[in-house]
């Protein structure tokens, strides 16, 4: 038995003993008649980063291969806002890395994800996933490195108020059930997305709780490894939809909303970068940061203002991005430090065989664990696109090697460890730096003013960038925070009515 695959939750990599990334249309159609799978499932995101599905019964073993070969036309402009009803057609062919077995048909079945084409044959330029693709490419040829990345999900699980081990307000941090309410399914959910390919770090609960009008909001979290950034974005959506499948089940509500009320812990969408050349962390060098990691981050220094225009697509998530909390109001980094944009979280840069120290029966070793280094974007969250977020973070990134001061921009952007910038006496610190835009106009404005990091390399399309600008002007929010702290909004309505999206 190869050792590689014995312990994986995924049933075609256990059945195939393959890779995902090497599997073929021999390797599913194989997998499915051994297996009696009797569906087949396209999946895709619109412009809404949704999940959308196209079901197939099987008819036969050329009907199947065809599916896979051909893919099938789609209507473009109900998936797009900006494609036209008169020449809408799209094909969607799935992609056969990104198969796995539906873990809620009643009869067996096997789903993908699937890429957008034109008629002609050539790639959707703009879809989501195809940016992306194209973000990495541009990466890669620029810097002769890969990105990896890695998502956090913050979630409030929403359900009938429990009477019985309650947690005190805002204090749900790593609790344990009973006092953690949803531990089953958090862990059924992790369960379920390594089964269909999702590469998980761990699951928790998070800071986040409290109770209101006969209901418990708890805040959860699930954690990923770093994997190609394509992979990250795949694997984010399948989480999602999983997720809100798994709560439809235990009939309670489950919401990526950025905040939920005022004074409540709210939920992000942090994502950790890797860079990687030749199958190794370039990370970290003699227990430092390296410099490739330095120019990155002052890319998004850089870029910072911008970001929020694909991180934080909707007013909720400004209400957010608020001083005085972890999130992140100001352009600066620093290490293991959550009140920075970006974080250097706490991380093995040097042997330390701690395992043997708290183990004393067990033999020294001087494995290496710096591999594990990643830098974390704080700001986005779950209303996010997860492919446009991953490519404007790749965008970011190359734009940081592209920038003959990016040493500098890294040096002067730097905090230090322990320094909270929204702590009364640090702020001069905070008065020196850039600030985050506080509403989606201000976001739009910021993208206007870079959209050449972003359409540089042919990566996002003029179009695009216009359309998002256009999109995020419509919500004409630059007061909005006001008006809700004045009462002139009921901001819970406001969460209520947009509290699924994303």
């Amino acid at each position: 038995m190869d050792k590689k695959f014995s312990m994986t939750p995924n049933p075609l990599v256990a059945f195939l003993k393959k890779d995902p990334k090497d599997f073929t249309r021999e390797d599913i159609v194989k997998f499915c008649e051994a297996n009696e799978v009797e569906f087949i499932n396209f999946h895709y995101c619109g412009w809404d980063g949704k999940i959308k599905t196209l079901n197939f019964v099987i008819q036969s073993k050329e009907h199947l291969e065809n599916i896979l070969a051909a893919g099938e036309r789609v209507d473009g402009s109900s998936l797009f806002p900006f494609v036209e009803a008169g020449k809408s057609d799209l094909y969607v062919v799935p992609r056969y890395k990104t198969a796995f077995m539906n873990p809620f048909a009643e009869v067996p079945t096997v789903d993908l994800l699937c890429s957008f084409f034109h008629r002609d044959g050539e790639p959707f330029e703009s879809s989501p996933q195809y940016i992306l693709e194209k973000a990495h490419e541009a990466f890669k040829a620029e810097t002769g490195l890969e990105m990896y990345a890695m998502g956090e999900l913050e979630y409030y699980v929403i359900a009938p108020e429990e009477k019985l081990f309650l947690v005190a307000d805002q204090k749900g941090y790593h609790q344990s059930a009973p006092f953690c309410k949803f531990e089953d399914l958090r862990t059924e959910a992790m369960r379920l997305i390594a089964q269909a390919g999702g590469n998980i770090k761990y699951g928790h609960s998070e800071v986040g709780n409290f109770t209101q009008d006969g209901k418990i909001y708890e805040q959860n979290e699930i954690e990923f490894l770093p994997v190609n950034i394509e992979d990250a974005a795949d694997q984010l959506a399948i989480a999602k939809w999983i997720m809100r499948q798994l709560a439809f089940a235990y009939d309670a509500d489950l919401t990526f909303a950025p905040t939920i009320t005022v004074g409540k812990a709210g939920s992000g969408m942090h994502v950790h970068c890797k860079f990687v050349k030749d199958g190794k962390s370039v990370m970290t060098e003699n227990g430092e940061l390296t410099d490739i990691c330095r120019k990155a981050i002052a890319g998004y220094m850089d870029a910072g203002t911008s970001l929020p225009a694909f991180g934080n697509p909707h007013p909720l998530s400004f209400m957010r991005l608020v001083p005085h909390q972890e999130a992140p109001t100001s352009l600066c980094w620093s290490f293991s430090n959550r009140s920075a944009l970006v974080r250097v979280p706490l991380g093995w840069l040097k042997p330390s065989d701690m395992a043997a120290k708290c183990n004393p029966q067990q033999p020294q070793s001087d494995k290496d664990f710096s591999d594990k280094q990643t830098f974390e974007w704080r700001a986005s969250d779950g209303f996010a696109d997860t492919y446009l977020l991953l490519a404007a973070l790749c965008a970011a990134a190359r734009h940081g090697f592209e920038m003959p001061d990016a040493l500098e921009v890294a040096e002067r952007t730097y905090v230090g460890l322990g320094v909270n910038i929204h702590d009364a006496s640090n702020k001069a610190v905070q008065e020196a730096l850039e600030q985050l835009p506080a509403s989606c106009v201000a976001a739009a404005a910021e993208l206007e003013k870079d959209r050449l990091i972003y359409t540089s390399k042919g990566v996002f399309s003029d179009n695009i960038v216009d359309y998002m600008i256009s999109y995020l002007r419509a919500f004409n929010d630059e007061t909005m925070r006001d008006d809700i702290n004045a009462g002139r909004i009921d901001g819970m309505k406001l969460v209520m009515e947009n509290i699924n999206n994303g």
